[in-house]
């Protein structure tokens, strides 16, 4: 379609996404983006066509259509007039959706001590329905326990103060709340077996954390499997990975991949394939559930036999 004509073949109403009550900020940035996208290639146009209508780069306007990062409303309305929407529903329902993408989330009460990729991540998981975690030398931050995380944030923080501390661990706690409320998120960790092995924190912070890894493994949307030394010496891969999957609405996934200075968002679908295959390996030389089960309470004994 030539973009000399915005008008011809303009979307309907009911092609518009519309907003749901509640609708998470990131979930509803991710709908929009998706929606601008599908104008944008209707119109037959490329990013680099687009990018000049905000005033922006195409990395920029990439990232909008991704959901990446909030909208301004004035470059969504120059967008949605340069690709010729101008009907009054239509125009409403894309205004109720910004008004969603760009609401305060309930970890900016955090922003003192959550750095923009971590800020991205927790508004992932809020609208995530799928996360599937290889870890290699902690447990995973949704599962862990505040002693246990107080122990990881000092070891990768030595510097911060206590109040920066405990404002970091209470983050941590606060993002858990997935797991016990009414979203449909499925959470599967696959532990590397040295998280067994390494007391983080000391015998009796250990012992605490495997006891509620053995407790929150009852829950029905979580699954926990460990992966031994001997299975995986030939494909494991040395860095934690974080696959998420998305309701439909926009881009349905991508990978995490954290390292000690910040992270890296995957979403090239090659590349979201490929670290997706390498997980589903893992996850075939897994334990089964009962062995799991068994190597976390051998485990947990052994650190309350020899408290610290």
């Amino acid at each position: 379609m030539s973009a000399d004509h915005p008008d011809r073949g303009a979307l309907t109403a009911a092609a518009v996404p519309m907003p749901r009550r509640g609708e998470k900020p990131v979930a509803a940035g991710k709908v929009l983006g998706a929606y601008l996208r599908r104008l944008r290639k209707e119109r037959g146009m490329a990013l680099k066509d687009a990018a000049p209508v905000i005033r922006a780069s195409v990395s920029k306007i990439s990232r909008m259509e991704r959901g990446e990062n909030p909208p301004r409303e004035r470059d969504v309305l120059d967008l949605l007039n340069h690709y010729g929407v101008k009907d009054v529903q239509q125009v409403q329902a894309i205004r109720d959706l910004l008004r969603q993408a760009t609401a305060a989330a309930w970890y900016d009460e955090y922003s003192d001590v959550t750095p923009g990729w971590l800020k991205r991540l927790i508004g992932l998981e809020d609208s995530a329905t799928e996360i599937r975690t290889y870890e290699v030398n902690v447990v995973p931050g949704l599962l862990q326990t505040p002693s246990y995380a107080r122990a990881v944030v000092r070891s990768g923080r030595p510097h911060d103060s206590d109040t920066e501390t405990e404002r970091r661990v209470a983050l941590r706690i606060a993002r858990q709340k997935l797991l016990d409320g009414t979203s449909s998120l499925q959470l599967v960790a696959l532990l590397d077996e040295s998280i067994l092995r390494r007391p983080v924190g000391g015998r009796e912070v250990m012992a605490e954390q495997l006891q509620y890894l053995l407790h929150v493994a009852e829950r029905s949307r979580v699954t926990i499997r460990i992966v031994r030394f001997t299975e995986s010496a030939q494909i494991a891969p040395t860095t934690p990975i974080t696959y998420l999957k998305f309701a439909p609405g926009g881009p349905t996934e991508l990978i995490y991949l954290e390292n000690a200075i910040g992270a890296t968002y995957v979403t090239n679908h090659s590349d979201v394939e490929r670290y997706r295959l390498l997980l589903s390996e893992l996850w075939g030389v897994a334990e089964s559930r009962k062995d799991t089960m068994r190597l976390l309470r051998e485990a947990q004994k052994g650190y309350s036999a020899h408290p610290s």
